[in-house]
């Protein structure tokens, strides 16, 4: 009799119990198979923007999937008001900046804007990882799992935050990230800091919370001094790494809070932008210690700007650009960084729709790292609604030069100088080019004769066989369709 009123009573006081951790359990289930589907979205939005043709799709298949991961998180709160009202007013404040960011930012400010965007991920990662070390202070021992999760976390956040704030000030051009960060033994001073940083992680896997403060501050300082050195030129390598770095902190963040999207999102922009940073350094020919680590400087034994284009430079108009193109079969645009400086997208595709109602077949070599993030002359031309199917990569355009009666160069310049095919002395040695040269004739719109982001003179602009067109790149268009138009 005693045992069934022992019985009936624990089942009694647990009954109550398991109900909890039935719900408990099926409230995870769903959150998880939530993320699970979101995270399939994310993994199609990937797949999608691999091809300009599906990029929109696919930008749009990771927004829905974005979305339900945040319609997962705040159903998991509904049972808190404080905490589901926090998350929402969150999301408020995120999407109203989201929205006055993408209507305010200017295509020319895009690189910048994605810079500083790897620099919010990375910072919301390290705060996340802060807000679990902040409520496991209280005496709470750390799994040494959890403790260097965290760890990472904070390395990798404070990295990425600090690195896109110079890398969005150096393409901003603003005064103060202008000048590169160099002292003798940097590299040295480098791998201390990320030995004390690895030290202090191991550190919080013995269980204590109180490294992570310094960690992330020297991290910030490490950041700060591996992207400051790294030249213009390099740009579209760093931002590609930064988005991995931002990517690799959130999969670091998911693990703290055993979050499945954040580890599953966060590994897919990892291996994608390491993936993306491989195809610029490719690009480049250049290796990824190369870009972090050396510089863009001419060798001793390069020939100067004054040897080159002395006596040899022959400017054209608008009227002679305009009797030349009169009877083409084949014009090419290449876009380079002016093209976005000047916001002539529209007004190069205004130019090539009077060229193809006269007959002539157009399209636009794409250089993978022309401009300053990759991608950029593909979001530009797409924004002015150029026909997917007339970008054409590199491999797919330089064969075609030879049998090209006009190539039209816009504000581009490392990317079609030749000297990275002759001349071993120049620092862009090796790295493949747009072989422009080939072309029967070569129009180069250009303010002046400046060099680009490698700092070297360009042998293109006085061969024979170029015209330059020097002006403003909008005001040149807009006088070269008038005087196509007289023709």
């Amino acid at each position: 009799m005693f045992e069934t009123s022992l019985d009936i009573s624990f089942l009694a006081v647990s009954e109550p119990i398991l109900d909890k951790v039935g719900q408990a359990i099926a409230s995870a289930t769903w959150a998880n198979l939530g993320y699970l589907i979101s995270a399939t979205f994310f993994i199609f939005g990937i797949k999608g923007m691999t091809h300009p043709r599906t990029a929109v799709r696919g930008n749009m298949l990771g927004a829905i999937g974005m979305i339900l991961a945040v319609l997962v998180t705040l159903w998991q709160f509904h049972g808190s008001t404080t905490a589901f009202l926090v998350v929402l007013l969150g999301v408020a404040m995120g999407t109203i900046v989201g929205v006055i960011l993408a209507a305010k930012v200017q295509m020319t400010q895009m690189p910048q804007l994605v810079a500083l965007l790897n620099g919010f991920g990375g910072i919301a990662s390290l705060l996340v990882a802060g807000a679990e070390v902040v409520k496991k202070a209280a005496g709470i021992p750390y799994p040494a799992a959890t403790g260097f999760a965290a760890a990472l976390a904070g390395i990798i956040g404070a990295v990425t935050f600090s690195g896109s704030i110079v890398a969005a000030g150096k393409l901003h051009e603003l005064p103060a990230f202008k000048d590169p960060i160099r002292f003798d033994g940097q590299q040295i001073a480098n791998a201390l800091l990320v030995g004390i940083c690895l030290i202090l992680a191991f550190v919080m896997m013995a269980g204590y919370g109180w490294p992570f403060w310094l960690l992330i501050l020297l991290a910030g300082v490490l950041g700060v001094l591996l992207v400051s050195p790294i030249g213009g030129a390099d740009m579209p390598v760093v931002i590609a790494l930064l988005n991995s770095y931002s990517g690799l902190a959130a999969c670091a963040a998911g693990f703290v809070i055993n979050n499945n999207v954040l580890i599953i999102a966060g590994a897919l922009v990892g291996a994608s932008g390491l993936i993306l940073t491989g195809i610029m350094c490719r690009a480049m020919n250049r290796s990824l210690a190369h870009v972090l680590f050396g510089t863009l400087e001419a060798k001793p034994g390069s020939v100067t700007a004054d040897e080159i284009y002395s006596g040899k430079i022959k400017e054209t108009s608008a009227e002679e650009i305009a009797m030349l193109l009169d009877s083409v079969q084949r014009v090419v645009f290449v876009p380079g960084y002016g093209l976005a400086v000047a916001q002539a997208q529209h007004i190069v595709r205004e130019l090539a729709e009077l060229l193809e109602a006269r007959g002539a077949e157009v399209c636009y070599g794409i250089h993978p790292v022309a401009g300053r993030m990759p991608g950029h002359m593909n979001v530009l031309l797409a924004e002015a609604e150029v026909p997917y199917d007339q970008l054409k990569e590199m491999d797919e355009i330089n064969p075609l030069f030879p049998q090209t009666d006009v190539v039209i160069v816009i504000g581009a310049n490392d990317v079609v100088n030749p000297v990275a095919l002759t001349d071993p002395n120049c620092p862009i040695y090796g790295m493949p080019i747009l072989t422009v040269h080939e072309a029967k004739t070569v129009i180069v719109i250009k303010r002046s004769l400046s060099p680009g982001f490698a700092g070297i003179p360009n042998p293109l602009f006085a061969a024979d066989n170029c015209l330059m067109y020097f002006g403003d790149g909008k005001k040149a268009l807009n006088d070269l369709i008038a005087a196509v138009r007289e023709s």
